[in-house]
């Protein structure tokens, strides 16, 4: 189970990022996680944009609709999104896995 946490302007999805991988992708959940695989390398804040946009297409949403908001130099980070409830993204986070 991944630990969305609903606030008052959107919701926080937690990530473990796992960049410089072979392709980019939603890859399964670690430790209450959304695992996201990025092919791009962890410097200046390149890994940070791919994963941003692996999760905007993956959920559905806008770039614009995704921001990060805690570590931006780790591997576990906090990602705000809105114009989505914590319901309705636990919604498309199972449709997700149901296509892999």
């Amino acid at each position: 189970m991944i630990d969305i946490e609903p606030t008052t302007d959107g919701v926080l999805l937690p990530i473990r990022a796992q960049a410089g991988a072979r392709k980019n992708g939603v890859v399964g959940v670690h430790d209450g996680r959304l695992k996201v695989a990025v092919t791009q390398a962890p410097e200046k804040g390149k890994a940070n944009g791919a994963i941003q946009k692996v999760l905007a297409a993956a959920l559905g949403l806008k770039k614009s609709q995704v921001e990060l908001v805690v570590g931006p130099t780790s591997s576990q980070k906090k990602f705000r999104l809105t114009g989505v409830t914590a319901d309705a993204l636990r919604e498309r986070i199972a449709v997700l896995f149901a296509e892999i």
